[in-house]
């Protein structure tokens, strides 16, 4: 069998898209491939990028074009205006599976429970149902409109996250000035073209609060750190 013939076979025994941590993990329990190389993560990552069989659907994310149709997917839809709610849930998956993997426990808004992160609901990669009593009521209902947020084994806000596709900031700058007086880390996930733009934005006097506690972390960066994180943990077959 040939090593594309084994990639392919993977998506398709993944429901026709997967991210490409798991694609990794999926593609060397393939039978009757032999890889030969001490880097099989690089050729399939070269696969995905060169076959006419699969596609790009965002940042980590590969499908098969027999796929697209049935799965309703889009060709880069990081670029799709009409994918926004898609784009927004599948980074928030990201982060909540990060989350678990490096042992907090994570929360995503009710109102975004039934969203997609690939094939599984939110609901099913957060830890937590409900936001922690670990402040006033007031607070605790603004940190639960957070999009990732991950507490530590004391039910403490650790860090703080907002994923920016195609809004301006400000509403996630108000959240985190509101909640300024938690010691938490604040951090902006966006496109890495808009790290100038957020830039110019933190830079404004009603933030001046925050800004310096305020980080941005691009998606292609936040993509890597979940593929590393994955191969770390027990879910990934290495060689």
């Amino acid at each position: 069998m040939k090593q594309y013939e084994a990639v392919i076979i993977a998506l398709e025994k993944l429901g026709g898209q997967a991210t490409l941590a798991n694609l990794y993990s999926e593609t060397m329990k393939v039978e009757g491939c032999k890889w030969e190389t001490k880097t099989p993560f690089a050729s399939i990552r070269r696969i995905v990028q060169q076959r006419s069989e699969i596609f790009k659907v965002r940042p980590g994310l590969w499908a098969l074009k027999s796929y697209q149709k049935k799965l309703g997917l889009v060709e880069n839809a990081d670029k799709d205006t009409s994918q926004v709610e898609q784009n927004h849930s599948y980074y928030q998956g990201i982060l909540l599976s990060i989350g678990n993997f490096r042992g907090y426990k994570t929360f995503s808004p009710n109102q975004d429970k039934n969203r997609l992160f690939v094939n599984k609901p939110l609901k099913d990669l957060r830890t937590l149902q409900d936001i922690p009593e670990f402040s006033y009521d007031e607070f605790r209902k603004r940190c639960s409109t957070v999009d990732v947020v991950w507490f530590n084994d004391r039910l403490m806000p650790n860090s703080l996250f907002e994923v920016e596709h195609s809004t301006d900031f400000q509403n996630s700058l108000i959240k985190f000035s509101d909640l300024q007086d938690f010691y938490t880390r604040m951090i902006i996930v966006a496109d890495d073209h808009r790290k100038r733009e957020f830039s110019q934005k933190i830079q404004s006097s009603v933030f001046a609060k925050v800004s310096k506690r305020v980080d941005f972390l691009g998606y292609e960066s936040l993509v890597k750190q979940y593929e590393m994180d994955l191969l770390k943990s027990n879910q990934v077959f290495t060689l």
